[in-house]
């Protein structure tokens, strides 16, 4: 890999026009038994400090595939085979390791989708929150314990002086997720990501970790990445969305004017199948069929076997993203018509 020069001042001191995050045409390859297989092909976004982006899609689109891309922890089976990563405006998939580690913390941070896999077992939780103020700022292992329980303080966990020698496994599953929020935010990133961060919670404890996130992205105008397949949380939280459909973008956007009027019919299919579009004694509306292997993805629009517009054009050709109105863009060939659909 080329390395880059040192990275920029911190993203606080950035131009108003200069994304916190900007993703360009990422692409992932993936090693299977069958061969190897493009996981995410093309996907662009960019957000910037203070807003929330959403990316939204089915269990197996390639959501958190693109979050592992950008912090570099993808599985060795994985590689990044083009595209860019910029954080700060500093390309980090030409950055040496030694140069990304130095952003993870400090700059990039993600908190995980399985809190009980993320934490270590065997290291009281307090132990593992100060890790990253021993290794980033040199703090003594006191100092680092204490930073700890303030963060503990901060994120809701009760007694927290106490509980910072206890386990993982002695805690909820929701304050478990409060710690890996803890963790991900002690050194105040420009950028946070939270990939899928109240999964196998109650619709209470949702609730607290989304506004938990809320109120840490205000105090510290992070850039918040928020990966879901939760369209609420979408509408309540996002400023901007981008739609996922095998491995590519489908579609982006403001929220309020994808979900007031989708151009793709993916967008449209997830929207319709809301329960509380529901009619009493019919079927729930659902989007039929499932997403495609990545092994036999089609050459046409990869939308092509699910989609109610179907032609033959969609099947010999793959649509780019066009821009629409409102700075939205959307892969469909036959978009504008999906209000008669």
């Amino acid at each position: 890999m080329t390395t880059t020069a040192a990275p920029s001042p911190s993203a606080a001191g950035l131009p108003d026009d200069t994304p916190a995050l900007d993703v360009e045409g990422l692409r992932v390859d993936l090693s299977t038994p069958s061969g190897r297989v493009r996981a995410v092909d093309g996907v662009s976004f960019s957000v910037r400090r203070g807003r929330t982006l959403a990316l939204l899609g089915e269990s197996g689109c390639g959501k958190s595939m693109t979050a592992l891309s950008v912090v570099g922890l993808l599985d060795p089976a994985a590689e990044v085979t083009g595209g860019a990563v910029r954080v700060r405006g500093d390309d980090t998939l030409r950055m040496t390791p030694a140069e990304r580690r130095k952003l993870a913390g400090p700059v990039l941070s993600i908190v995980f989708q399985d809190a009980l896999t993320a934490l270590n077992p065997v290291q009281p939780v307090g132990r593992q929150i100060g890790e990253p103020f021993r290794i980033h700022r040199g703090l003594s292992r006191r100092e680092a314990h204490e930073k700890a329980v303030e963060l503990m303080t901060r994120v809701g966990i009760p007694e927290p002086r106490q509980r910072a020698r206890s386990y993982p496994h002695q805690f909820s599953g929701g304050m478990r997720q409060r710690l890996l929020i803890a963790m991900a935010v002690a050194l105040d990133p420009d950028v946070l990501i939270a990939d899928e961060p109240t999964t196998a919670l109650d619709v209470t404890v949702q609730a607290q970790i989304m506004r938990l996130l809320r109120d840490l992205q205000d105090e510290r105008e992070m850039a918040l990445v928020l990966i879901t397949h939760d369209l609420a949380v979408v509408a309540q939280r996002a400023d901007d969305v981008v739609v996922m459909y095998a491995g590519t973008v489908v579609e982006n956007g403001p929220v309020r004017e994808v979900f007031a009027a989708p151009r793709h019919p993916y967008t449209r299919g997830l929207l319709d199948s809301v329960p509380e579009h529901a009619v009493r004694g019919r079927p729930l509306p659902a989007v039929p069929g499932s997403p495609p292997e990545l092994s036999a993805v089609p050459a046409g629009c990869v939308f092509q076997d699910r989609c109610p517009l179907v032609r033959e054009r969609c099947v010999q050709e793959r649509p780019v993203l066009r821009a629409s109105g409102d700075g939205r863009t959307a892969a469909c060939h036959f978009s504008e018509e999906l209000d008669r659909v």
